[in-house]
């Protein structure tokens, strides 16, 4: 917002429409919506969404246990063979929480529901990548459960309590064991082609960042305006020629 040529209002309206507006707002949304270029949008939404990442963000997992999956994001390819794609790699981490409630001095447990989500795109599904992303997001000693895939073997050695499962595309399986982090792949996707129109993968991860603030706030929408104001207020924030040129790198929820 510092040395902006856009009114202060302008802003404050910016911010309050993506934290607030449910299904979020495209750049063509936003130009309509507050009467800006189309350029001075986009911008403005790249600048808000750098202020969506938490730099002292803790890691998930302390008190629930956490799925880990990866998932494909992007078109269809078309003439270049079967099998030949340019999708994304996206991996995810969510908790899965079960509320107790105290009844008649009895704990009884309400259906399961989603906790924290985290997302990033990765070049590859390595064991180096796919540790790593947990280390660097979920608790050390957490349950973490995922598929039988092999990029997820070491993560028992790093003292993480491993629960594994071979899914062989059996849909039931899935379900009870990595019901929350499909799910949430599932909303992503719903979400990048019904709002976005889909994304570039320039830009993919500034919006797994908004989808990421956005759900971990999705029951206080005005919580999520007073965060992105605090946190856009000192984070460093693209330039429209970084972000047309390439050079922006945006931070990682």
């Amino acid at each position: 917002m510092q040395q902006s040529h856009t009114p202060l209002s302008t802003w404050f309206w910016a911010a309050y429409l993506v934290t607030t507006h449910t299904p979020g707002m495209s750049a063509v949304q936003f130009q309509r919506q507050l009467g800006l270029r189309y350029e001075t949008a986009f911008q403005i939404l790249h600048k808000l969404r750098a202020g969506m990442v938490r730099p002292e963000r803790d890691a998930i997992g302390a008190q629930y246990p956490v799925e880990v999956d990866e998932t494909l994001v992007g078109g269809r390819t078309k003439g270049e063979g079967r099998g030949v794609h340019h999708k994304a790699i996206v991996v995810g981490a969510i908790e899965v929480r079960a509320p107790a409630s105290d009844v008649d001095g009895k704990k009884h447990i309400k259906a399961l529901y989603a906790g924290r989500l985290r997302l990033r795109v990765v070049p590859n599904r390595s064991s180096k990548t796919l540790t790593g992303f947990a280390q660097d997001n979920v608790v050390r000693g957490a349950v973490v459960r995922t598929d039988e895939w092999d990029g997820y073997d070491g993560l028992a050695k790093l003292g993480y309590a491993h629960e594994p499962i071979v899914l062989n595309g059996d849909g039931e399986k899935t379900d009870a064991h990595l019901p929350m982090i499909h799910i949430a792949f599932s909303n992503l996707k719903t979400w990048l082609l019904g709002t976005h129109h889909g994304v570039g993968q320039q830009h993919l991860q500034a919006y797994l960042n908004e989808f990421v603030f956005r759900f971990n706030r999705r029951f206080y929408p005005m919580t999520a305006f007073n965060s992105i104001l605090g946190i856009a207020a000192h984070a460093a924030a693209p330039t429209y020629g970084t972000l047309y040129s390439g050079e922006w790198t945006h931070p990682i929820a």
